[in-house]
């Protein structure tokens, strides 16, 4: 049975937080930002030194949350204090063997001379490294300097693969640029339409409803989801598209703003290119024929091109229902290439932008811990780019070494005889996240050494031969770049408990002992800040006029800002990119002419139905941190499967009964949830739960050829009904 969460509004997350608790005269408040999702709501912590309580978290006025949090934010202090928190590090004595508590020199010795033997036997690339997007800028650019400066590596790279890799690679050919918002979110509270595509985000980031407001109340909502979402609800026109399908639904939207009038020739000629190869292809995706194969009605097409086409202030908005498939970059293309053909983007009040997922995933992208980048956006294969960044980091550009596998490949890769043999994994659970999870399992099983930092025993975790337990959100210092491109301060709020150490000193101990000097990998978040302003320093995400001393002053810097001579006025940021030009050779933006495809599987005897995966309200990411949280696990406790009640009767099902979800790479045991609003050929899981509930030992690492995206949105599968637990 489903509980609800009742002191919390599931719409608009308006509730009142935890009752105040009594404590000592002396209380220290600190404003920081949620550990979860991309908003980065803005936050309070208060906190009573020299006492066990828990702090207490408020929301506080800020552009993207506007004083509201949602279940996660409220409750995120208590993950601080959770009762199985890794609070020294641990060490698994011999293969087989359970992991043992020890020391940290132990612990960063072990790791180090391990990677040196293995590096020594089978060369730098050997050795991976696989981090995370919730790692704050800081770490992020350290990561990737540690792999390819103390390492010598190639293999890194890190979760946002799995997340909106596809948008930014759409955005780059498009743009020249990608940032996932290329405006503050606050425009968005005076669209007068939006069209949101794959994104939930009633229940994924709740505060951002609150921008759509003004679209939803005066009839210009519109969401393409194969399921009637909570934020489905709040729209005038819901297009459910069979799973797989968005990419001929954009061509067929583009089909009608071209053939009924809608696109705007003027803003085509000055400000783009392409527009007649994209043409050629979308002219064979006419109404009829995109019913056909969506099942999106031509009624539906048409209306929701009109509202975006005469409404004053308009945006098209991406999320991970666009993305994460084998087609992503080209799906995501498409959407862009409707939002020009309507001349939106680079006018001021309409637009188009990316809901970027994880708490740092635009700034996790950006310094260099992904597998073909360099710090400020760099490309790794750009001479120049190796020059100046070696030249930071004070090593040689042909030390560098080259791009490497990217997230599945990678991780596809480990234990096999060309594949790495030893990997790091930092804020990061695929034993959970990664799709063909069991295939991942085996994989990670497979290596001489698995070393995991993490703050809590995670899935990954539990298979590492040394564990290093970390510090939280709330413990350390550093910055972050939300999904507009707004740099923001994490501020220490608390003191960690004796034992975890930062990210960033795990890096410092294990590069010293590689024989790297203490300086090059300092320890200091500030410190390591100011070599990230010199390295991002002419690149496109240019972080050199950005300090710490005009962030907490509260200055709006949205990135690119860069440094500026002495005695001139500091540059002020960017907040809205592309008013006056593209970030392209000749300032114009790119339509790109795509095609649809199928999925890379389709429903057939054996699985006649369509799997599709995604968020709820309660749980964030793996789940690791969130189903640590009693109010949260209490109101998803287990991995469930919503259903179509006439699919369900025709396999067997009841409510609340439990069912196996069967694929080809593995089964899904499930409770089944009743939903009149599914699709009869579409069943749908959430991928936050760990053992048999994981919903990614269905999901196809199928790729994207241009991202390297697996394809986590479509599936197929059949339902087995299952007897009493």
């Amino acid at each position: 049975m489903k509980l609800p969460l009742p002191t919390i509004d599931r719409m608009t997350a308006t509730a009142p937080g935890p009752a105040p608790v009594s404590g000592p005269a002396t209380r220290v408040s600190t404003e920081t930002h949620c550990p979860y999702c991309a908003l980065q709501c803005g936050m309070t912590v208060t906190a009573s030194p020299g006492t066990r309580r828990l702090p207490e978290v408020a929301p506080r006025d800020f552009a993207t949350n506007a004083g509201r949090l949602c279940q996660k934010g409220w409750t995120s202090a208590a993950v601080l204090a959770a009762p199985d928190r890794l609070l020294t590090p641990l060490v698994r004595p011999r293969p087989g063997a359970a992991l043992a508590p020890a020391d940290w020199d132990t612990a960063l010795d072990t790791v180090a001379g391990r990677l040196r033997e293995i590096a020594a036997e089978h060369g730098p690339d050997a050795v991976a490294v696989f981090g995370g997007g919730g790692l704050t800028n800081e770490k992020a650019y350290a990561l990737g300097k540690f792999a390819r400066v103390a390492l010598g590596t190639s293999q890194i790279d890190y979760n946002g693969r799995f997340c909106m890799s596809s948008a930014a690679a759409a955005g780059i050919r498009a743009f020249g640029v990608d940032r996932g918002l290329p405006f503050p979110v606050g425009d968005l509270a005076e669209a007068d339409a939006v069209l949101l595509v794959g994104a939930n985000v009633a229940e994924t980031m709740p505060p951002f409803l609150q921008h759509l407001q003004r679209a939803s109340a005066g009839g210009g909502l519109m969401v393409v989801d194969p399921r009637h979402t909570a934020t489905a609800e709040k729209a005038t026109l819901h297009l459910a598209p069979t799973p797989g399908t968005d990419l001929a639904l954009a061509l067929g939207l583009l089909h009608v703003a071209v053939v009924d009038g809608y696109v705007d020739h003027g803003y085509v000629e000055r400000r783009t290119r392409g527009l007649t190869d994209a043409w050629r292809l979308a002219a064979r995706w006419w109404p009829e024929r995109v019913e056909r194969v969506t099942g999106v009605p031509v009624a539906l097409q048409r209306a929701t091109v009109r509202l975006l086409a005469t409404a004053q202030r308009a945006y098209v908005l991406t999320g991970r229902g666009a993305d994460q498939h084998s087609k992503g970059t080209d799906t995501v293309s498409a959407f862009i290439n409707l939002a020009l053909a309507l001349g939106l983007p680079g006018r001021g009040g309409s637009g188009y932008g990316c809901l970027t997922g994880q708490g740092n995933g635009q700034g996790g992208r950006e310094h260099g811990q992904k597998a073909d980048q360099l710090p400020g956006y760099r490309r790794l294969d750009d001479p120049a780019a190796r020059a100046h960044v070696a030249g930071v980091w004070g090593v040689e550009p042909d030390s560098l070494p080259g791009p490497g596998r990217a997230g599945y490949e990678l991780l596809d890769a480990l234990g096999t005889p060309d594949g790495p043999k030893a990997l790091l994994v930092f804020a990061s659970n695929p034993v959970v996240s990664a799709p063909r999870a069991a295939h991942v399992q085996e994989r990670l099983a497979a290596l001489d050494l698995l070393v995991v930092a993490d703050v809590v025993p995670s899935e990954t975790a539990a298979l590492a031969d040394v564990v290093l337990p970390v510090t939280q959100w709330a413990e350390e210092e550093g910055t972050l770049t939300d999904l507009d491109g707004r740099v923001i301060r994490r501020r220490r709020a608390v003191s960690p408990p004796p034992g975890p150490r930062t990210d960033l000193d795990v890096l410092h101990g294990l590069a010293t002992r590689l024989g790297q000097p203490p300086a090059r990998f300092p320890a200091d978040a500030r410190t390591v800040f100011e070599e990230l302003r010199r390295a991002s320093a002419g690149g496109p995400a240019d972080y050199s006029g950005i300090t710490w001393e005009r962030l907490d002053a509260g200055e709006a810097l949205h990135w690119p800002c860069p440094d500026v001579p002495a005695g001139a006025a500091p540059h002020r940021g960017t907040p809205r990119l592309f008013l006056t030009r593209f970030a392209t050779d000749d300032g114009r933006a790119r339509f790109v002419a795509v095609d649809h495809r199928p999925p890379a599987e389709e429903p057939d005897s054996r699985h006649p139905l369509y799997v599709t995966t995604g968020r709820v309200l309660a749980h964030y990411q793996s789940g690791a941190q969130t189903r640590r949280v009693p109010e949260l696990l209490g109101a998803e406790p287990e991995c469930f499967v919503e259903v179509h009640p006439d699919t369900a009767a025709r396999a067997g099902l009841r409510e609340g009964g439990r069912a196996r979800v069967v694929g080809w790479r593995g089964t899904v045991v499930a409770t089944v949830r009743l939903v009149p609003t599914m699709r009869p050929d579409t069943v749908f899981l959430p991928f936050h739960f760990p053992g048999a509930g994981r919903a990614n030992l269905l999901t196809n690492p199928a790729l994207d050829p241009v991202s390297r995206m697996p394809e986590f949105k479509v599936a197929v599968v059949r339902l087995e009904p299952m007897g009493p637990r």
